[in-house]
């Protein structure tokens, strides 16, 4: 496999350039499966995070990063990076079959949320699929806080930029409840972004994120 190739030939890079602080590695599991829920600043969250993380974290990425350069691409799927088409009508279930299959098979799933990147830097509603992946599997959920990577290569730039970033992790969680039930979906989904908001420092928007790009509703 080309991931260990890869991330040995990546991570001194990523530390040269953005000098990332990292924080409670420890709470990643050593072997299992987990779900690392995080707050989502900039494309690049989806390589910082597994950058830092000791074990693979396998990513579902839209079908665009996919059909565009090949070398990214390739890139991509040799880091772990699942493709998925966010036209198809079925696109969030398929995502969730995805990442369960991932998880019965020992390994790391990381998810974003709150669904879109955040349009202003502030901490957006979760959408519940994070809550049934874990009631669905028994596996924890250890929240994330990706921290900076917004400066790094902010919404509409297309050349990284030198700024220190940081990834904090939080202590696993572990859930019990009804993955068919409405409300415990939305029970477990609320603590576990209350838990990303401890770490992130984050102001909190009980609203979508993709709701508010859409009506062009965001600060600064």
């Amino acid at each position: 496999m080309l991931y260990p190739a890869l991330k040995f030939l990546s991570v001194p890079v990523m530390h040269a350039l953005w000098r990332p602080r990292t924080e409670g590695l420890e709470h990643i599991p050593t072997h299992g499966p987990a779900i690392l829920a995080s707050n989502h600043l900039s494309v690049l969250d989806s390589f910082f995070m597994p950058a830092v993380a000791p074990r693979m974290v396998r990513f579902v990425a839209k079908k665009e990063y996919f059909t565009g350069n090949r070398l990214a691409a390739a890139w991509m799927r040799a880091m772990g990076a699942m493709e998925i088409d966010r036209e198809n009508v079925t696109a969030a279930q398929d995502m969730l079959d995805a990442a369960v299959e991932v998880l019965k098979a020992g390994e790391l799933f990381g998810i974003y949320p709150e669904g879109t990147r955040s349009p202003d830097g502030r901490l957006y509603r979760g959408k519940v699929g994070v809550a049934w992946l874990s009631l669905t599997t028994g596996a924890p959920i250890v929240p994330v806080a990706m921290l900076g990577t917004e400066k790094v290569l902010p919404p509409g730039a297309s050349v990284p930029r030198l700024h220190s970033i940081g990834v904090r992790f939080g202590e696993p969680m572990i859930f019990t409840g009804d993955a068919g039930n409405a409300r415990d979906r939305r029970r477990v989904t609320d603590e576990v972004m209350a838990a990303i908001q401890r770490l992130s420092g984050q102001e909190y928007v009980p609203r979508y994120g993709t709701s508010v790009k859409n009506a062009g509703e965001t600060e600064g």
